[in-house]
Protein backbone atom coordinates (compact mmCIF):
# COMPACT_ATOMS: atom_id res chain seq x y z
CA UNK A 1 0.00 0.00 0.00
CA UNK A 2 2.59 2.31 0.68
CA UNK A 3 4.79 1.38 -2.71
CA UNK A 4 1.63 2.00 -4.32
CA UNK A 5 0.74 5.87 -2.69
CA UNK A 6 4.47 6.49 -3.49
CA UNK A 7 4.67 4.94 -6.74
CA UNK A 8 1.30 7.44 -7.41
CA UNK A 9 3.07 10.40 -5.99
CA UNK A 10 6.25 10.44 -8.25
CA UNK A 11 4.45 9.69 -10.87
CA UNK A 12 2.15 13.01 -10.10
CA UNK A 13 4.92 14.57 -9.47
CA UNK A 14 6.97 13.57 -12.99
CA UNK A 15 3.95 15.16 -14.92
CA UNK A 16 3.62 18.07 -13.03
CA UNK A 17 7.68 18.67 -14.03
CA UNK A 18 6.91 17.31 -17.39
CA UNK A 19 3.85 19.90 -18.58
CA UNK A 20 6.03 22.43 -16.42
CA UNK A 21 8.53 22.03 -19.33
CA UNK A 22 6.58 21.60 -21.99
CA UNK A 23 5.14 24.81 -21.23
CA UNK A 24 8.22 26.63 -21.14
CA UNK A 25 9.35 25.04 -24.09
CA UNK A 26 7.47 27.42 -26.77
CA UNK A 27 8.59 30.57 -24.78
CA UNK A 28 12.19 29.49 -25.08
CA UNK A 29 12.11 28.83 -28.66
CA UNK A 30 9.80 31.99 -29.58
CA UNK A 31 13.00 34.23 -27.74
CA UNK A 32 15.40 32.39 -29.90
CA UNK A 33 13.34 32.86 -33.16
CA UNK A 34 13.12 36.66 -32.53
CA UNK A 35 16.63 36.84 -31.06
CA UNK A 36 17.83 35.08 -34.99
CA UNK A 37 15.86 37.32 -37.05
CA UNK A 38 17.81 40.60 -35.11
CA UNK A 39 14.66 42.69 -36.31
CA UNK A 40 15.81 45.99 -36.65
CA UNK A 41 13.58 48.84 -34.48
CA UNK A 42 11.73 51.55 -36.41
CA UNK A 43 13.70 55.08 -36.50
CA UNK A 44 12.00 57.02 -33.98
CA UNK A 45 12.60 61.05 -34.24
CA UNK A 46 15.17 61.98 -31.43
CA UNK A 47 13.48 64.14 -28.82
CA UNK A 48 14.77 67.16 -28.06
CA UNK A 49 16.87 68.18 -24.75
CA UNK A 50 14.02 70.21 -23.56
CA UNK A 51 11.30 67.02 -24.01
CA UNK A 52 14.04 64.53 -22.25
CA UNK A 53 12.32 62.77 -19.61
CA UNK A 54 14.48 63.43 -16.20
CA UNK A 55 15.96 60.22 -14.66
CA UNK A 56 17.13 59.61 -10.90
CA UNK A 57 20.18 56.64 -10.85
CA UNK A 58 19.55 54.90 -7.86
CA UNK A 59 22.65 52.79 -6.50
CA UNK A 60 22.52 51.23 -3.16
CA UNK A 61 25.68 50.07 -1.60
CA UNK A 62 27.54 48.88 1.24
CA UNK A 63 31.12 47.61 1.77
CA UNK A 64 31.30 48.24 -2.54
CA UNK A 65 34.88 49.58 -2.39
CA UNK A 66 36.14 46.91 -4.59
CA UNK A 67 33.58 47.52 -7.40
CA UNK A 68 31.63 50.99 -6.73
CA UNK A 69 34.68 53.08 -8.88
CA UNK A 70 34.05 51.05 -11.92
CA UNK A 71 29.95 51.65 -11.87
CA UNK A 72 30.47 55.56 -10.86
CA UNK A 73 33.39 55.68 -13.66
CA UNK A 74 30.55 53.86 -16.01
CA UNK A 75 27.98 56.00 -14.88
CA UNK A 76 30.21 59.29 -16.04
CA UNK A 77 30.10 58.23 -19.41
CA UNK A 78 26.41 57.53 -19.86
CA UNK A 79 25.25 59.19 -23.25
CA UNK A 80 22.59 61.71 -21.42
CA UNK A 81 22.43 65.32 -20.06
CA UNK A 82 23.81 65.78 -16.82
CA UNK A 83 21.08 68.16 -16.47
CA UNK A 84 18.73 65.60 -17.25
CA UNK A 85 19.54 63.09 -14.53
CA UNK A 86 20.46 62.97 -10.99
CA UNK A 87 22.70 59.66 -9.50
CA UNK A 88 21.59 59.40 -5.55
CA UNK A 89 23.75 56.82 -3.92
CA UNK A 90 22.49 54.96 -1.06
CA UNK A 91 25.43 54.62 1.56
CA UNK A 92 24.21 51.69 3.59
CA UNK A 93 26.29 51.46 6.67
CA UNK A 94 29.22 50.44 4.88
CA UNK A 95 32.44 49.98 7.12
CA UNK A 96 34.66 49.87 4.39
CA UNK A 97 36.61 52.60 2.06
CA UNK A 98 33.26 52.71 0.04
CA UNK A 99 31.78 56.49 1.45
CA UNK A 100 35.08 58.07 0.78
CA UNK A 101 35.41 56.68 -2.65
CA UNK A 102 31.45 58.14 -3.45
CA UNK A 103 32.60 61.49 -1.36
CA UNK A 104 35.11 62.14 -3.75
CA UNK A 105 33.39 61.26 -7.24
CA UNK A 106 30.58 63.37 -5.69
CA UNK A 107 32.89 66.11 -5.36
CA UNK A 108 33.55 66.11 -9.46
CA UNK A 109 29.85 65.86 -9.98
CA UNK A 110 27.43 67.92 -9.02
CA UNK A 111 24.61 65.72 -10.11
CA UNK A 112 25.54 63.00 -7.54
CA UNK A 113 24.18 62.77 -4.07
CA UNK A 114 25.71 60.72 -1.18
CA UNK A 115 22.52 59.55 0.94
CA UNK A 116 24.45 57.89 3.74
CA UNK A 117 22.56 56.11 6.09
CA UNK A 118 24.06 54.62 9.77
CA UNK A 119 22.16 51.38 9.49
CA UNK A 120 21.12 48.73 6.98
CA UNK A 121 18.24 47.06 6.66
CA UNK A 122 18.53 45.64 3.01
CA UNK A 123 18.13 46.31 -0.23
CA UNK A 124 14.80 47.07 -0.50
CA UNK A 125 14.61 49.49 2.41
CA UNK A 126 17.88 51.50 0.78
CA UNK A 127 15.58 51.35 -2.41
CA UNK A 128 12.42 53.14 -0.61
CA UNK A 129 15.24 56.03 0.70
CA UNK A 130 16.41 56.28 -2.45
CA UNK A 131 12.80 56.61 -4.38
CA UNK A 132 12.09 59.09 -1.58
CA UNK A 133 14.47 61.49 -2.21
CA UNK A 134 14.07 60.89 -5.72
CA UNK A 135 12.82 64.03 -8.15
CA UNK A 136 13.43 62.27 -11.96
CA UNK A 137 10.62 61.49 -13.55
CA UNK A 138 12.07 57.25 -14.44
CA UNK A 139 13.94 55.37 -11.69
CA UNK A 140 16.80 53.16 -12.96
CA UNK A 141 18.59 50.84 -10.82
CA UNK A 142 21.62 49.57 -10.80
CA UNK A 143 24.10 46.99 -8.29
CA UNK A 144 27.18 47.99 -7.38
CA UNK A 145 28.91 45.72 -9.50
CA UNK A 146 26.99 46.78 -12.83
CA UNK A 147 28.77 48.63 -15.70
CA UNK A 148 26.19 49.91 -17.82
CA UNK A 149 26.04 50.32 -21.51
CA UNK A 150 27.28 54.39 -22.19
CA UNK A 151 23.78 54.59 -24.24
CA UNK A 152 21.27 52.39 -21.41
CA UNK A 153 19.59 55.35 -20.80
CA UNK A 154 18.93 56.95 -24.04
CA UNK A 155 18.40 53.38 -25.66
CA UNK A 156 15.52 52.84 -23.04
CA UNK A 157 13.32 55.67 -23.77
CA UNK A 158 11.87 54.03 -26.63
CA UNK A 159 10.93 52.04 -24.94
CA UNK A 160 8.82 54.44 -22.21
CA UNK A 161 7.23 56.13 -25.33
CA UNK A 162 4.58 53.69 -25.15
CA UNK A 163 2.46 54.87 -22.03
CA UNK A 164 0.93 52.02 -21.33
CA UNK A 165 4.76 50.66 -20.37
CA UNK A 166 5.70 50.67 -16.31
CA UNK A 167 8.53 49.15 -15.81
CA UNK A 168 11.55 47.80 -18.47
CA UNK A 169 14.21 45.11 -17.20
CA UNK A 170 17.50 45.73 -19.50
CA UNK A 171 20.00 43.04 -20.67
CA UNK A 172 22.56 41.39 -17.63
CA UNK A 173 25.68 40.20 -18.52
CA UNK A 174 28.80 38.65 -17.50
CA UNK A 175 31.50 40.67 -16.39
CA UNK A 176 34.01 37.55 -15.48
CA UNK A 177 32.79 34.86 -17.78
CA UNK A 178 35.86 33.90 -18.25
CA UNK A 179 37.18 33.75 -14.89
CA UNK A 180 36.33 29.74 -14.16
CA UNK A 181 33.90 27.35 -14.64
CA UNK A 182 31.42 28.35 -12.64
CA UNK A 183 31.23 31.75 -13.85
CA UNK A 184 30.93 30.50 -17.54
CA UNK A 185 27.81 28.67 -16.50
CA UNK A 186 26.16 30.84 -14.82
CA UNK A 187 27.29 33.68 -18.32
CA UNK A 188 25.31 30.92 -20.27
CA UNK A 189 22.74 30.59 -17.64
CA UNK A 190 21.97 34.66 -18.05
CA UNK A 191 22.42 34.62 -21.84
CA UNK A 192 19.74 32.04 -21.95
CA UNK A 193 17.01 33.41 -19.68
CA UNK A 194 17.68 37.14 -21.15
CA UNK A 195 17.74 36.34 -25.15
CA UNK A 196 15.52 33.62 -24.81
CA UNK A 197 13.41 33.10 -21.92
CA UNK A 198 12.43 36.98 -21.08
CA UNK A 199 12.80 37.62 -24.65
CA UNK A 200 10.39 34.87 -25.35
CA UNK A 201 7.83 36.14 -22.84
CA UNK A 202 8.19 39.80 -23.97
CA UNK A 203 7.00 38.63 -27.54
CA UNK A 204 4.30 36.62 -26.55
CA UNK A 205 3.15 39.73 -23.72
CA UNK A 206 3.64 36.95 -21.13
CA UNK A 207 4.78 37.97 -17.29
CA UNK A 208 8.26 39.78 -18.00
CA UNK A 209 10.09 39.71 -14.31
CA UNK A 210 12.59 42.41 -13.18
CA UNK A 211 16.16 40.99 -12.12
CA UNK A 212 17.05 43.48 -9.75
CA UNK A 213 19.65 45.38 -11.61
CA UNK A 214 19.53 47.68 -15.16
CA UNK A 215 15.74 47.71 -14.73
CA UNK A 216 13.96 51.08 -14.73
CA UNK A 217 10.27 52.23 -13.87
CA UNK A 218 8.29 54.94 -13.73
CA UNK A 219 8.53 57.36 -10.30
CA UNK A 220 4.75 58.20 -10.12
CA UNK A 221 4.51 54.18 -10.37
CA UNK A 222 6.15 53.34 -7.75
CA UNK A 223 5.17 55.81 -5.75
CA UNK A 224 1.17 54.78 -6.40
CA UNK A 225 2.56 50.82 -5.70
CA UNK A 226 4.31 52.48 -2.06
CA UNK A 227 7.76 51.66 -3.17
CA UNK A 228 9.23 48.18 -2.19
CA UNK A 229 8.49 45.84 -0.22
CA UNK A 230 11.43 45.98 2.79
CA UNK A 231 10.96 42.49 3.76
CA UNK A 232 10.96 40.73 0.62
CA UNK A 233 13.97 38.71 -0.14
CA UNK A 234 13.76 38.95 -3.48
CA UNK A 235 12.28 42.52 -4.07
CA UNK A 236 12.96 42.49 -7.41
CA UNK A 237 10.37 39.55 -7.80
CA UNK A 238 7.61 41.14 -5.69
CA UNK A 239 7.53 44.64 -7.63
CA UNK A 240 6.95 42.64 -10.69
CA UNK A 241 4.44 40.21 -9.45
CA UNK A 242 2.88 43.85 -8.02
CA UNK A 243 3.03 45.60 -11.01
CA UNK A 244 1.42 42.95 -12.80
CA UNK A 245 -1.61 42.43 -9.86
CA UNK A 246 -2.55 46.34 -10.68
CA UNK A 247 -2.68 45.81 -14.69
CA UNK A 248 0.95 47.61 -15.58
CA UNK A 249 3.38 46.76 -18.37
CA UNK A 250 6.98 45.53 -18.44
CA UNK A 251 8.80 44.90 -21.16
CA UNK A 252 12.54 43.53 -21.54
CA UNK A 253 14.83 45.52 -23.50
CA UNK A 254 17.61 43.38 -25.24
CA UNK A 255 19.44 45.98 -26.38
CA UNK A 256 19.35 47.98 -23.13
CA UNK A 257 22.73 46.36 -21.20
CA UNK A 258 24.86 46.25 -18.20
CA UNK A 259 27.73 43.70 -17.51
CA UNK A 260 27.62 42.54 -13.58
CA UNK A 261 29.95 40.20 -11.69
CA UNK A 262 29.03 36.74 -11.34
CA UNK A 263 29.82 34.11 -8.20
CA UNK A 264 32.72 32.77 -9.28
CA UNK A 265 32.57 30.29 -5.88
CA UNK A 266 29.98 27.99 -5.04
CA UNK A 267 29.50 29.39 -0.94
CA UNK A 268 28.84 32.79 -2.55
CA UNK A 269 26.21 31.21 -5.35
CA UNK A 270 24.80 29.34 -2.42
CA UNK A 271 24.40 32.17 -0.35
CA UNK A 272 23.31 34.46 -3.31
CA UNK A 273 20.41 31.42 -4.57
CA UNK A 274 19.56 30.82 -1.30
CA UNK A 275 18.07 33.98 -1.09
CA UNK A 276 16.54 34.61 -4.61
CA UNK A 277 14.91 31.06 -3.95
CA UNK A 278 13.41 31.78 -0.52
CA UNK A 279 12.06 35.03 -2.05
CA UNK A 280 10.42 34.24 -5.10
CA UNK A 281 9.12 30.98 -3.40
CA UNK A 282 7.09 33.63 -0.74
CA UNK A 283 6.45 35.60 -3.23
CA UNK A 284 4.47 33.11 -4.84
CA UNK A 285 2.35 31.90 -2.07
CA UNK A 286 1.90 36.14 -1.53
CA UNK A 287 0.83 36.11 -5.31
CA UNK A 288 -1.20 33.19 -5.62
CA UNK A 289 -4.12 35.60 -5.49
CA UNK A 290 -3.42 36.41 -8.81
CA UNK A 291 -5.30 33.57 -10.32
CA UNK A 292 -8.38 35.20 -8.90
CA UNK A 293 -8.54 36.61 -12.26
CA UNK A 294 -7.43 34.20 -14.52
CA UNK A 295 -5.87 35.75 -17.70
CA UNK A 296 -2.54 34.39 -20.00
CA UNK A 297 -0.24 36.75 -17.67
CA UNK A 298 -1.57 36.10 -14.71
CA UNK A 299 -1.19 32.08 -14.88
CA UNK A 300 1.84 32.77 -16.61
CA UNK A 301 3.45 34.93 -13.63
CA UNK A 302 2.48 32.07 -11.03
CA UNK A 303 4.47 29.87 -13.23
CA UNK A 304 7.24 31.77 -13.07
CA UNK A 305 7.14 32.23 -9.21
CA UNK A 306 6.89 28.30 -8.52
CA UNK A 307 9.73 28.02 -10.81
CA UNK A 308 11.97 27.16 -7.90
CA UNK A 309 9.26 24.36 -6.50
CA UNK A 310 9.88 22.64 -9.50
CA UNK A 311 13.21 22.96 -9.24
CA UNK A 312 12.75 20.93 -6.61
CA UNK A 313 10.69 18.35 -7.72
CA UNK A 314 13.03 17.66 -10.08
CA UNK A 315 14.78 15.59 -7.61
CA UNK A 316 11.88 13.22 -7.49
CA UNK A 317 13.53 11.49 -10.29
CA UNK A 318 16.29 10.01 -8.03
CA UNK A 319 13.64 9.48 -5.40
CA UNK A 320 12.05 7.14 -8.61
CA UNK A 321 15.14 5.49 -9.16
CA UNK A 322 15.72 4.26 -5.81
CA UNK A 323 12.19 3.29 -5.78
CA UNK A 324 12.22 1.19 -8.83
CA UNK A 325 14.96 -0.48 -7.24
CA UNK A 326 12.91 -1.91 -4.68
CA UNK A 327 10.15 -2.11 -6.44
CA UNK A 328 9.10 -5.43 -6.07
CA UNK A 329 6.47 -5.54 -9.13
CA UNK A 330 7.28 -5.14 -12.85
CA UNK A 331 6.56 -1.15 -14.31
CA UNK A 332 3.00 -1.04 -15.23
CA UNK A 333 2.06 0.89 -17.85
CA UNK A 334 1.01 3.87 -16.49
CA UNK A 335 4.48 4.25 -14.80
CA UNK A 336 6.17 3.74 -18.22
CA UNK A 337 4.27 6.01 -20.09
CA UNK A 338 5.21 8.79 -17.13
CA UNK A 339 8.79 8.01 -17.41
CA UNK A 340 8.87 8.06 -21.33
CA UNK A 341 7.35 11.41 -20.88
CA UNK A 342 9.12 12.96 -18.55
CA UNK A 343 12.52 11.75 -20.37
CA UNK A 344 11.26 13.21 -23.76
CA UNK A 345 10.12 16.78 -22.51
CA UNK A 346 13.60 16.63 -20.49
CA UNK A 347 15.20 16.04 -23.71
CA UNK A 348 13.20 18.63 -25.34
CA UNK A 349 14.04 21.36 -23.04
CA UNK A 350 17.66 20.89 -23.06
CA UNK A 351 17.85 20.69 -26.62
CA UNK A 352 16.01 24.19 -26.75
CA UNK A 353 18.40 25.14 -24.30
CA UNK A 354 21.44 23.85 -26.52
CA UNK A 355 20.25 25.71 -29.33
CA UNK A 356 19.89 29.17 -27.48
CA UNK A 357 23.33 28.34 -26.30
CA UNK A 358 24.62 27.74 -29.86
CA UNK A 359 22.97 30.91 -30.93
CA UNK A 360 23.15 33.31 -28.42
CA UNK A 361 26.37 32.76 -26.31
CA UNK A 362 29.66 34.34 -27.87
CA UNK A 363 31.53 33.32 -29.76
CA UNK A 364 28.73 31.58 -31.59
CA UNK A 365 29.32 27.53 -31.82
CA UNK A 366 27.85 24.54 -32.02
CA UNK A 367 30.61 23.28 -29.52
CA UNK A 368 28.64 25.39 -26.90
CA UNK A 369 26.17 22.23 -26.84
CA UNK A 370 28.92 20.40 -25.30
CA UNK A 371 27.90 22.35 -22.30
CA UNK A 372 24.75 20.73 -21.51
CA UNK A 373 25.94 17.82 -19.92
CA UNK A 374 27.71 20.24 -17.10
CA UNK A 375 25.08 22.47 -17.31
CA UNK A 376 22.40 20.07 -16.39
CA UNK A 377 24.63 19.15 -13.36
CA UNK A 378 24.35 23.00 -12.71
CA UNK A 379 21.05 22.81 -12.52
CA UNK A 380 20.75 19.81 -10.05
CA UNK A 381 23.04 21.65 -8.17
CA UNK A 382 20.45 24.61 -8.00
CA UNK A 383 18.00 22.55 -7.17
CA UNK A 384 19.26 21.44 -3.93
CA UNK A 385 19.93 24.97 -3.05
CA UNK A 386 15.92 25.78 -3.50
CA UNK A 387 15.24 22.74 -1.20
CA UNK A 388 17.64 24.09 1.31
CA UNK A 389 15.43 27.65 0.95
CA UNK A 390 11.92 25.81 1.08
CA UNK A 391 13.74 24.04 4.23
CA UNK A 392 13.85 27.40 5.95
CA UNK A 393 10.61 28.48 4.82
CA UNK A 394 9.40 25.34 6.80
CA UNK A 395 11.52 26.09 9.76
CA UNK A 396 10.38 29.73 10.02
CA UNK A 397 14.12 30.64 9.85
CA UNK A 398 14.28 34.58 10.13
CA UNK A 399 14.67 36.59 7.46
CA UNK A 400 18.11 37.74 6.39
CA UNK A 401 19.10 39.83 3.04
CA UNK A 402 22.47 39.02 2.66
CA UNK A 403 24.12 41.27 -0.08
CA UNK A 404 26.43 38.87 -2.75
CA UNK A 405 30.28 39.74 -1.97
CA UNK A 406 32.18 40.83 -5.04
CA UNK A 407 35.78 40.72 -5.89
CA UNK A 408 35.70 43.45 -8.58
CA UNK A 409 36.70 40.78 -11.35
CA UNK A 410 36.17 41.40 -15.26
CA UNK A 411 37.09 40.25 -18.44
CA UNK A 412 39.97 42.06 -20.31
CA UNK A 413 37.67 43.62 -22.97
CA UNK A 414 33.58 45.05 -22.69
CA UNK A 415 31.92 45.44 -25.63
CA UNK A 416 27.74 44.92 -26.45
CA UNK A 417 27.68 41.02 -27.87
Amino acid sequence: MILDFVGVTIIAVLLIISLWSLYNVPILATGIKDYCKKRHKAQRKALSHKFLPTFSIVVPVKNEEKVIGRLLTALSKLAYPSDKQEILIIEDGSTDSTPEICMNYAREHPNVKILHRSFSNGKPSALNYGLAHAKGELIAIFDADNVPDPNALMTVLEYFQDPAVAAVQGRTMSINSKENMLTQFISYEEAVWCEAYLRGKDVLNLFVHLKGSCQFIRRDVLNKLKGFNETALSEDMEISAKLTENNFKIRYASDVVAWQESPSDLKTLFKQRTRWFRGTMEVAFKYGRLMSRPSLKNFDAETTLWGPFILIASLVPYTAMFWAFFQALPFNVIWTLAVQFATLTLALSLFVCGLAMVYITKPRSVKNILWLPFVYCYWSLQAFIALYAALLIFLRRPRQWTKTDKKGASDTALSVK
